[in-house]
């Protein structure tokens, strides 16, 4: 009697934290409603950022922190997608992986969370000398420049721990500041009191986008991504990586970006690769105390990714030429010496 062979399992993975597996199911959800007759399977692991939750990321570092296990259990043929927060993912991937899928972004700027049972709205109603919680030493380098009178104190942990720690009686924090798409997802969005968008603050690279990861010789599970990526949200972050990896930075260093994409694809236009679109990037480097900061902007009609990703990447130029190389080359002198010091004295050493 014949038989029909059934699809091979999928198995995507993601860290353990409850976004993380909320945003894995809305990968698989996604595929699922495409692919109805392919079975899917999800599995969840501890990274080296989740294990190290006392020390700045600023001095334990890379993004690499939060894939790094994941990708050995990839590469390993232990699992068959990853699913990321765009913005973990470093630039250049190890050999043998790629980012094959990019799902619709969602709304990529910072917000402001106050402590619960206070009434300040803003960051501009907060008491001179109030502390605010960020691990990111992008969003503090920033706001030193506009709010000198505040106090910016690092925050460890997933959304949940770093939510109790603001909430907590005996807590330093007036508010934290966090990414809005991880709140939302979470179903916190009561919470945000405000958002701080441009030009308050200019978000991290590919905040608030889901990226999938795959080996690069695995056909079947790139032809399923391919069916779920939003190219509008895959041509902004891969421009906004593309700035990222030309001025070298990781998730620890003070990188701003803001894209816009206005599609102009013609109505004939339809397949894929015929999109034509205007890109909009703004990006910046600030230096650790706020005190120097370089940010341009380019706009230019791109017609496929890599015309997105050649944006980026003279814009990265541009800013190189201006004053960033500079403070980047301060900032990892400055780590460095952080580093050192955390070494000798057996200490923890916050950024």
């Amino acid at each position: 009697m014949a038989t029909t062979e059934s699809p091979r399992m999928i198995t995507l993975a993601s860290r353990a934290s409850q976004l993380a597996q909320i945003q894995t199911n809305i990968v698989r959800d996604a595929l699922s409603a495409k692919f109805p007759a392919q079975p899917f399977e999800t599995s969840f692991m501890s990274t080296g950022g989740d294990q190290n939750q006392s020390q700045a990321l600023y001095l334990i570092g890379g993004k690499a922190l939060w894939t790094k296990e994941l990708e050995v259990a990839l590469k390993e043929n232990a699992v068959d997608m990853l699913v990321h927060s765009f913005k973990d993912v470093p630039t250049v991937l190890p050999e043998g992986c790629e980012i094959a899928g990019v799902l619709e972004r969602e709304d990529p700027v910072d917000s402001l969370i106050v402590k619960k049972g206070e009434t300040w709205k803003t960051l501009e109603d907060l008491p001179d000398g109030s502390v605010v919680g960020t691990s990111s030493v992008r969003r503090v380098a920033q706001l030193k420049r506009k709010y000198p009178k505040l106090v910016f104190k690092d925050v460890r942990g997933n959304l949940n721990t770093r939510m109790a720690k603001l909430d907590a009686p005996d807590s330093p924090y007036a508010a934290i500041i966090l990414a809005k798409a991880g709140m939302v997802r979470l179903g916190w969005g009561d919470r945000i009191t405000s958002d701080l968008g441009p030009s308050t603050l200019l978000h991290a690279v590919s905040q608030g986008a889901l990226a999938i990861e795959i080996r690069a010789d695995d056909e079947h599970a790139r032809a399923l991504c391919r069916s779920i990526i939003h190219w509008p949200t895959e041509w902004r972050c891969r421009a906004e990586r593309a700035l990222l990896r030309v001025l070298e930075g990781g998730c620890s260093v003070p990188v701003g970006v803001h894209t816009s994409l206005v599609d102009e694809t013609p109505a004939e236009g339809e397949e894929e690769g015929e999109h034509q679109a205007r890109l909009s990037i703004t990006g910046s480097v600030t230096s650790l105390q706020g005190d120097r900061h370089v940010q341009h902007s380019i706009e230019a009609e791109v017609r496929s990714v890599e015309e997105a990703e050649a944006v980026g990447a003279r814009l990265a130029k541009v800013l190189i030429d201006t004053g960033a190389k500079e403070i980047l080359d301060e900032i990892n002198e400055d780590r460095e010496k952080k580093i050192e010091l955390a070494k000798t004295t057996d200490q923890k050493v916050d950024a």
